[in-house]
């Protein structure tokens, strides 16, 4: 295509200074050079649409946003020519249809606005460009070219700048409505593949549009009810948990607006780091709280891992003050079968721990003590080390443990292991006050 700066100018005309005020020739010229590129508007859009083909990859791949960028083009080559010509007030310029539902679809294909911004700054050096060609063809005196340039720069940045405003407000809020619809609709059919167990894999994968096959591993996000901006924070959690697993971006579905569901998949079990995860939430994120499942594969391992993930999280939240950043199923997932009946479960630590199941701060140190001796083996020294005690009261405080239990660690041991840790994660929820 010839560049329009070479095309031959129909019809110009001599504006002198014989013509009277410089300011009326300016304005006269300025419609003149209006009139003369609004006649040429569809191959000027052609030319700028190929610009921003080769120039912004975000135009590219989808038809329906090259058909609207073409029309949101025309729209506002048409507008700037209206103004030029006519001198019409920018405060009344209301922005073009084409460009409004130009700005929706960008959001609406989570295309980057920046994108979109750098279109019209394309556009205007182009159009600039173009008037400044058709003023240098014509014979006019310094005054009125310089003039005449004045105002074209002058306007098509206004008018740039003021497109740009409510580009970005439109786009923003669109981006948050079409997020809020399609979340809402992926979350309807999520509830339905994790509920209905009729369902095979390739009907829940139409559903939800993810892929069943392979390994599955689900986390669930929330945050702390005083927390504030819950929307923002868990928005980066996403991205967060993926870096954490060396993937890209998880399958990530609002439950609602403080608690998100996570999913990550490959074709081998998935792994998550998580003290890099925990770190990670310490410092950007520190009222998040996340409870991961174990991984499992196909749709049943997709259902099985969520579930465990909110079995996790359940533990998570009656665990008392400070409950850690990260929680694993695999690490309280007895606890969370156990704590599916709380109320038979107080009774069970009781019967099982005695008196060492009061809830106070003496109790909670002794427990705290046998839970670690027991897990080491019944290794003094092992336990002394892991709690930076002496040996001698770690001693001490499994004896004194045992008198208040009333019988040695020993009788029925399994069944005070598994009361200890119920205690050590369910806190006050299991244990009885003191009389």
């Amino acid at each position: 295509m010839v560049p329009f700066a070479r095309r031959p100018i129909r019809h110009a005309k001599v504006y002198r200074l014989e013509m009277g005020d410089d300011a009326a020739g300016t304005r006269a010229v300025v419609a003149e050079v209006a009139r003369e590129l609004d006649i040429q508007i569809q191959p000027l859009t052609t030319q700028l649409a190929s610009v921003f083909l080769e120039e912004i990859p975000a135009f590219r791949g989808d038809d329906s946003v090259r058909e609207l960028m073409a029309a949101s083009t025309s729209a506002n080559l048409s507008t700037i020519f209206d103004v030029l010509l006519h001198g019409l007030p920018l405060d009344a310029i209301e922005l073009p249809a084409a460009a409004a539902a130009y700005a929706r679809r960008f959001a609406q294909r989570d295309l980057p606005i920046e994108g979109l911004l750098r279109a019209y700054r394309i556009g205007q050096t182009r159009l600039t460009q173009w008037c400044v060609s058709s003023l240098g063809a014509k014979q006019l005196t310094p005054a009125v070219f310089l003039g005449a340039t004045q105002e074209i720069i002058e306007v098509v940045g206004a008018y740039i700048d003021r497109v740009s405003e409510h580009l970005v407000e439109l786009y923003e809020t669109e981006r948050k409505l079409w997020g809020q619809r399609t979340n809402a609709a992926r979350v309807v059919a999520l509830r339905t593949v994790l509920a209905d167990e009729q369902l095979d894999a390739g009907t829940a994968e139409a559903m939800i549009g993810y892929r069943m096959q392979g390994w599955h591993l689900a986390s669930v996000v929330w945050v702390e009810r005083s927390a504030p901006d819950a929307p923002r924070q868990l928005e980066s959690v996403a991205t967060m948990v993926g870096t954490c697993h060396g993937t890209g971006r998880p399958l990530a579905v609002l439950d609602d607006e403080r608690t998100l569901w996570l999913w990550l998949s490959g074709a081998a079990a998935p792994e998550l780091d998580e003290g890099a995860l925990a770190k990670a939430l310490r410092h950007e994120a520190p009222t998040l709280r996340i409870a991961v499942g174990e991984p499992a594969a196909g749709l049943a391992g997709f259902r099985a891992s969520h579930n465990e993930a909110c079995r996790a999280r359940a533990v998570t939240e009656t665990s008392g003050a400070d409950p850690p950043l990260v929680t694993s199923y695999t690490a309280v997932g007895l606890t969370a079968l156990l704590a599916e009946n709380v109320d038979a479960l107080r009774t069970w630590v009781g019967r099982a721990l005695g008196e060492l199941a009061r809830d106070d701060p003496a109790s909670a140190r002794l427990r705290e003590t046998v839970r670690i001796f027991l897990e080491t083996g019944g290794s003094f020294t092992d336990a002394a080390a892991r709690l930076h005690l002496h040996k001698n009261t770690v001693h001490y405080r499994v004896r004194k443990a045992e008198e208040i239990r009333g019988r040695p660690l020993r009788e029925n041991r399994l069944d005070v292991e598994v009361a200890l840790l119920a205690c050590h994660h369910l806190g006050p929820r299991v244990l009885r006050l003191p009389e």
